[in-house]
């Protein structure tokens, strides 16, 4: 995906972007959702796979934001030919990464 003060460059970056925003707002729903199950007692199994479903719908998101952003940001500073920001934006994935494996 591109920088938020941009514009989609593409019909095609406008609907990745309009389905990524169509799965956060399903996963919104979800958790929601989750929250009414916990405020009804719900049994817990169930609040546990709700829980399951929502972690692996966002793990979808996150992959479609990280392949979004390879295409566009990441290539972009290959294109460039800028030492400078393609070692920033190599940088950068690193220490996601990193955050993540915490």
């Amino acid at each position: 995906m591109t920088d938020t003060t941009e514009t989609a460059d593409s019909p095609a970056e406008a609907t990745d972007k309009t389905a990524t925003l169509r799965r956060l707002h399903r996963i919104e729903g979800q958790v929601r959702g989750i929250a009414r199950m916990i405020e009804q007692d719900r049994y817990c199994m169930d609040v546990l796979y709700q829980l399951q479903a929502v972690r692996a719908a966002l793990a979808k998101v996150e992959d479609q934001v990280l392949k979004d952003h390879a295409a566009s940001c990441v290539e972009q500073a290959i294109q460039a030919g800028d030492p400078q920001a393609q070692r920033r934006q190599f940088h950068e994935l690193v220490d996601l990464f990193g955050k993540a494996r915490r």
